[in-house]
């Protein structure tokens, strides 16, 4: 099972398709589907019908008399581009919300937004003709956002190695992830059901192999429509901008007039389109404005050429030491949100994350899966006698015993108060109840010095294993288990291990 089937079989909430979405897929696969099907399915939204007449009005599509009503859209543009016009706000409102965890959702639509009326346009000067271009463009990085609705720890961690690195993200998320979101981006969109014409150019985007004559000119244009909006939302847009020009002088013969021409047209569209997505275009600007601005500016500045390198090599030497030391942040910021801040084990939020995430391997993999629940005996009497910075003294040097006695892959967290917790992935109930009392004995003999003091305790633990097939498959039930067995423990004596079944129930 690759990377990516792993991460679409695991417990995770991918989002859906909208409903209105899936009706006009619906619709538009159908046999007898007809105009006024596919237009009664668009007017039940009037803010989506009148952002349609807006963009089948603009100069994009430059029908030749005004589109007043989505019937005389559909005859004038055609059903194919009319439900990619309709897809393409639909996925836009749905997969969006406030930013968050650094991730800047305004921007991924703005470029994707770019994206797509690169692609539009660069298709026409290319002669290729396809309904699907604007909204397979938009698409193209859909894996993106999903990556950040259900890894969005992980993700974190590609973009602050992008920020460090020159490698191309797609390249940083096959090291981290074992995939690009290219890859995901096609089985997503083939999951909810669209066209093969939309998902099959997506997932050659950025593969290394020869590309199906059929697909080539599709994939052409995602690459430039890329580039152009990276040009106009990224960093280094001159050396992007000369690219695409070495790709459509080399491929299709187009001058550099022509293409600077293009470019300009690209951020004057784009910046008439954004407003109908509800996104703030900002300071965006025709390339070739930013230029003469540019020039402008330098021509005040008077600098001479060594002044300048040495100004960019400084500017340079700071911006790569600040990502450095942003990317350093990001990781202790990760950490300080899953660790217990007292004793610095995980905290009992990450042992439920944990927990989902192993059991459901266990299951899907048929592996055997222990945890341990355990807590200090009589430690309310320990701070009634000693006091509570000597008691937290108690949980700290426990906490880093017990770290020390686990393997990498295991989970030592904090349950709650001076309760702890155990998550053991591919452990039997014989190693399990092993490593507990290992646990035990270490914590009996273990001399606590506090205020100069000698503090002697001991822990009563819990164990239970998950047997594929044949235990509870679900995790409130295997806890309760662990946490009965703890409860047998600290009735029948202290200071020792007891194990608890999970039965599948009939």
């Amino acid at each position: 099972m690759n990377a990516i089937d792993s991460l679409l079989n695991d417990n995770i909430k991918l989002p859906s398709p909208p409903a209105i979405a899936v009706r006009i897929l619906d619709s538009v696969k159908k046999d007898d589907s007809s105009f006024k099907e596919l237009s009664d399915i668009i007017s039940t939204d009037p803010a989506l019908t009148t952002k349609i007449l807006r963009i089948a009005n603009s100069s994009l599509y430059a029908v030749p008399s005004k589109v007043d009503n989505i019937q005389k859209a559909l005859s004038l543009i055609g059903l194919t581009a009319l439900k990619n016009i309709a897809l393409s706000f639909v996925m836009a409102g749905s997969l969006k919300k406030e930013t968050d965890g650094g991730f800047d959702f305004d921007l991924f639509w703005k470029s994707a937004i770019t994206s797509a009326v690169g692609a539009e346009l660069i298709a026409k000067k290319i002669n290729l003709r396809s309904d699907d271009t604007f909204v397979t463009a938009l698409l193209q990085d859909i894996g993106v956002l999903i990556l950040h609705f259900c890894k969005p720890d992980e993700y974190a961690k590609v973009l602050d190695e992008k920020r460090n690195s020159n490698d191309s993200v797609y390249k940083i998320e096959k090291r981290i992830l074992g995939f690009d979101h290219s890859q995901l981006g096609f089985e997503i969109l083939k999951k909810w059901g669209l066209p093969e014409s939309i998902y099959k150019p997506i997932s050659y985007h950025y593969e290394d192999t020869d590309i199906p004559d059929e697909f080539s000119k599709q994939v052409d244009v995602l690459t430039v429509s890329n580039i152009v909006s990276a040009a106009y939302h990224g960093v280094g847009s001159t050396v992007k901008i000369q690219e695409i020009k070495n790709i459509l002088s080399e491929k299709y013969d187009l001058s550099d007039e022509q293409v600077d021409e293009y470019i300009d047209e690209v951020a004057e569209k784009s910046i008439d389109l954004l407003s109908d997505f509800e996104i703030d275009p900002g300071d965006m600007k025709p390339y070739s404005q930013i230029l003469l601005e540019a020039n402008e500016e330098l021509g005040k500045l008077n600098l001479s050429y060594e002044q300048l390198v040495v100004e960019y090599k400084q500017a340079k030497e700071e911006a790569e030491k600040l990502a450095q030391n942003l990317s350093v942040a990001n990781d202790k910021l990760r950490e300080m949100v899953i660790r217990d801040g007292l004793t610095g084990l995980y905290n009992h939020r990450h042992f439920q994350d944990v927990m989902d995430k192993e059991l459901s391997a266990a299951e899907r993999y048929g592996k055997r899966l222990s945890i341990i629940l355990f807590d200090i005996d009589h430690f309310k009497k320990v701070n009634d006698t000693y006091g509570h910075p000597s008691g937290d003294i108690v949980l700290k040097q426990v906490s880093a015993l017990l770290s020390d006695m686990v393997r990498t892959c295991d989970v030592v967290a904090r349950y709650g108060g001076e309760e702890f917790a155990a998550i053991l992935p591919e452990t039997d109930n014989s190693g399990a109840v092993v490593l507990a009392e290992r646990m035990r004995s270490s914590v009996e003999k273990l001399d606590i010095v506090a205020n100069d003091i000698t503090i002697k305790i001991t822990i009563s633990l819990g164990v239970t294993t998950f047997i594929p097939k044949v235990s509870a498959t679900n995790k409130a039930d295997i806890i309760d288990a662990a946490d009965k067995a703890l409860y047998q423990s600290k009735e029948t004596g202290r200071n020792k291990i007891s194990v608890m079944n999970s039965t599948r129930s009939a």
